[in-house]
This record gives C-alpha cells, sequence and structure tokens, in this order.
C-alpha cells in the first residue's frame, strides 16, 4: 500500500514514521512531509496546521485497507500540464495531540505532545496536485533504474570463423544491436531511457595484450573493430560493453543520465594453429 503523508512538524512526523524523508520505490513513494507543504498540497490553514496530521491515499488503498475490493469508481483520470503531477487521492486528517496537551479531541491517558490520536477521517476526494510531494526523477534516480535494465550481451564475431593462423591476425566485431530503449514507470512519470554503447573492450584471452578497446563494434572483415595476432594455442575471447544513456520524463527533452553500466558478452573459444608449408609440384 502506498500513500502521501503530510505531518505539521518534523516532531511530530517522527512520532509516526521512520524520519529521513521520502523513499522513492517502483511506481510508488512513501514519505512524510513538513508543514512547509500542507496548506499548499491539502488545503489546511490555520488551526488545521497544528491540530491534525494529514495523508493522501489512493482510494483504491483505502477500500483495501478497510477489506473491500477495488472497482471502478476508486479510479479517476485527472488532467494536468506539463510537468505538473495530478492524482486523484483521498485526504484524510487524524488528531494530534498539541503542544499545551490538549487536542480537539478528548486526550488519552499518556499521550504526549505531538502524539497521533483517534482515528483517521476523511476530508474529500478529488484531484489532488501532488507536484511539490512528487517531483520529477532526478538524473541520479534515473541512474538507479538504468543500472538494473536488462542491457542485451553481445555478442563476440571473430574471424576466421575456425580455427586462427598463426602469423594471420583474428579479426573482432559485433553485429549485435548497440542501441535499446526502454520505457520504465518511476513513481507514475513515464521515462524513457535511450541506451546506447560507448564503448566496446575486447578480452582476447590471450596474457599478452589482454584487452582491446574501441568506440565502434566495427562489422565483417574489412571493416572490422580489432584485430590480435596470436601464436598457436586455444582462446577464450569475450566483450564487455560500456553502455550510456539519454533519458526524457513525460516527453520532456532529452537529458544525460549521468553514469554508465556495462555488460559482458558470451565467450567465444577458438583455436590457433601454426600454418604448415607443403611441397608441391609446380608441374602437375
Amino acid at each position: 500500500m502506498s500513500s502521501w503523508v503530510v505531518a505539521s512538524g518534523s516532531a511530530q512526523a517522527c512520532q509516526l514514521d521512520d524520519c529521513g524523508g521520502t523513499a522513492a520505490r517502483d511506481s510508488a513513494i512513501d514519505a512524510w512531509y513538513s508543514s512547509a507543504n500542507v496548506g499548499s498540497v491539502v488545503g489546511a490553514s490555520g488551526a488545521g496546521t497544528v491540530d491534525y496530521v494529514w495523508r493522501l491515499m489512493r482510494p483504491c488503498a483505502l477500500v483495501e485497507e478497510g477489506g473491500g475490493v477495488c472497482n471502478a469508481l476508486d479510479f479517476e483520470n485527472c488532467p494536468a500540464e506539463p510537468g505538473q503531477v495530478v492524482r486523484y487521492l483521498t485526504v484524510q486528517q487524524r488528531p494530534i495531540v498539541r503542544p499545551d496537551g490538549t487536542a480537539v479531541v478528548p486526550v488519552p491517558p499518556g499521550a504526549l505532545p505531538g502524539d497521533p490520536i483517534g482515528g483517521w477521517t476523511t476530508d474529500r476526494t478529488a484531484c489532488i496536485d501532488i507536484t511539490a510531494l512528487n517531483p520529477p526523477p532526478t538524473p541520479e534516480e534515473v541512474f538507479t533504474y538504468f543500472e538494473r535494465l536488462p542491457l542485451p550481451q553481445l555478442t563476440t564475431e571473430h574471424a576466421p570463423p575456425g580455427d586462427g593462423l598463426s602469423g594471420l591476425p583474428v579479426v573482432f566485431w559485433t553485429d549485435s544491436p548497440a542501441t535499446q530503449t526502454f520505457t520504465v514507470d518511476i513513481r507514475g512519470f513515464t521515462v524513457v531511457i535511450v541506451a546506447e554503447a560507448e564503448q566496446f573492450t575486447w578480452r582476447t584471452g590471450d596474457r599478452t595484450t589482454p584487452t582491446l578497446t574501441t568506440t565502434e563494434p566495427g562489422s565483417a572483415y574489412p571493416d572490422h573493430a580489432a584485430e590480435h595476432l596470436y601464436r598457436s594455442g586455444t582462446y577464450t575471447a569475450s566483450l564487455t560493453v560500456t553502455w550510456g544513456a539519454t533519458f526524457t520524463v513525460d516527453g520532456s527533452a532529452p537529458a544525460d543520465v549521468p553514469g554508465t553500466t556495462t555488460t559482458d558478452g558470451p565467450p567465444v573459444t577458438f583455436d590457433v594453429v601454426e600454418a604448415a608449408a607443403v611441397l608441391t609440384n609446380p608441374y602437375d
């Protein structure tokens, strides 16, 4: 169950939940907020900001909290301008003990200032602008999603396709897609991440030259990305790709994702053999 909760002061917020700001999760956010947001978000003013704590919840969550089952009446689409976050939510309030020990309801024995008392009561259900509580994802937040994307493991192609020959370079390239597009939901925002391979590190399997680095995937000979001369033996090569990305939020202008991530492709094993001289009869 996910909810947005607004408290009238940081001390009171700590009485109700762990302090520490917002905690973003996939497609949801749980948070406590200070009095600076109470008036603008739920329309409380005056005594309302000190007599109650407030929470915003999805109507469906309230139905489930009461043991019911959600239905179509628990959802409503809310119009919003670009960059604005408007959700169909239920505004609820709960009395708290005032600093002087009083409250809008009888105070039970042992209750201290800032303690919540009584139950939640509903003020209204409506389209609520929660932009201040749920700002658009930051580049750093998008990066945490980028790191978890199922980016492809690019395969290593090499030539000659069978055994290589000592003294003849083995060439490498990859023909796997080097650009991938993903659409993810981050706290209700549609974020499109376009990942692009920026660097290709070919692991030759040869201790003399362990890696070869390029910025292009290459293609089949003669437009390959890298090449390496091997002595005779058996070798296992693979490709590590470094990915960068850009992203948009609800159709915004693209921005850079601050950081890169890597994927390791499947290894390929091949033999390199010595070329043997063969005498032939020039008259045959």
